[in-house]
């Protein structure tokens, strides 16, 4: 049985509390950005679409990923008080699934983890739509003072107290016969996935957007020195790298080339934490060898494919490519980019 699934990300232009929020910078990047990511990593959704009425948003989108589909959004349905059903029921018809992950772009904190491990839920339980969520343990009161979750005259310790599912707002999914019958998000046999509480917080108000600024900024961090934990070798270009990608000529015509001390600084620093350098270069520059042996890091020169030299820099050094980071500026450095633990 077919079971294609699509994620949408509705992306609208409008936004009172702050214009265009969907491309603003938060956490270095588009506050889109992060949940595009996310689904596109995804492995068991199988298209990702963004619906939207903005032609600047558009190409934001596109400059993120040339995987993302792009649908134009009608002005009826970008409209302050347009529902996010009516952008679903636009998009069902214009656009087959079997199932459809309605993702909103307020919540960054979501990872393409959560999306998988809800997708397999979402198989393994046979609901029919499923919404995220999290756990909370407070006592919510009605405004006529009676209260919601729980008898006052019985007050639960936390820790005896399995707590109250809340809403996220991160993610939906939708079986597109419950869309179309119910002209809802959810419907039938509703399932719920539990997210990290953390992601309760939502891009609603600019007090938000600081925290989560702030946590993603830590998660960035966070991922960096997973990925250089296990650097164990830095192979560094010369031209536009350690030094500012001029060419300088003295009066006899030879080739000069200015170098920055705060680099050799740097790299020593390098060593000093137990990691090795190693300079690349694919030209063939005395300037460059000299430079590197002053410095006391092995030279390079030369070098056409710069594949071949971080293979043979691992070889030499009995470590895996994976554990090699590059710095280089050029096209020529793409080969050795491509196989690197991290450039």
């Amino acid at each position: 049985m077919s079971n294609l699934t699509v994620a949408l990300v509705p992306l609208r232009g409008g936004s009172k509390s702050l214009p265009k929020k969907n491309i603003q910078p938060i956490g270095g990047r588009p506050l889109c950005a992060w949940t595009l990511e996310a689904a596109l990593q995804a492995p068991n959704i199988d298209h990702v679409c963004v619906s939207t009425d903005c032609h600047e948003i558009a190409s934001v989108v596109r400059n993120i990923s040339d995987q993302i589909e792009i649908i134009d959004r009608p002005a009826e349905f970008a409209t302050d008080s347009a529902s996010t059903e009516s952008v679903m029921l636009h998009f069902a018809s214009v656009r087959k699934f079997d199932r459809l992950v309605t993702i909103q772009a307020t919540s960054p904190l979501l990872k393409s983890n959560d999306l998988q491990q809800a997708l397999d839920l979402f198989d393994e339980n046979g609901v029919d739509s499923l919404l995220s969520g999290v756990i909370q343990k407070r006592f919510f009161w009605n405004l006529d003072g009676t209260p919601l979750n729980y008898d006052p005259t019985r007050r639960p310790r936390r820790q005896d107290w399995g707590g109250t599912l809340v809403e996220n707002g991160a993610f939906y999914v939708t079986q597109r016969h419950i869309l179309e019958k119910h002209r809802c998000r959810l419907g039938g046999k509703i399932g719920f996935f539990r997210m990290s509480e953390e992601s309760y917080v939502e891009l609603d108000e600019p007090s938000d957007w600081q925290i989560v600024d702030r946590l993603l900024r830590k998660q960035n961090l966070d991922r960096l020195n997973h990925l250089l934990s296990g650097i164990r070798l830095l192979m560094v270009d010369v031209d536009g790298t350690l030094t500012d990608g001029g060419m300088y000529y003295d009066s006899e015509g030879e080739s000069l080339k200015k170098f920055c001390t705060r680099d050799a600084v740097g790299m020593r620093l390098i060593v000093e934490s137990g990691l090795k350098v190693a300079i690349v270069t694919r030209e063939s520059s005395p300037i460059a060898a000299a430079r590197a042996k002053k410095l006391g890091f092995p030279c390079m020169t030369g070098v056409l494919d710069k594949r071949v030299a971080i293979q043979e820099l691992a070889d030499n050094y009995g470590i895996g490519l994976h554990q090699i980071a590059v710095i280089g500026d050029d096209i020529n450095d793409i080969p050795a980019m491509e196989v690197a633990g991290f450039c």
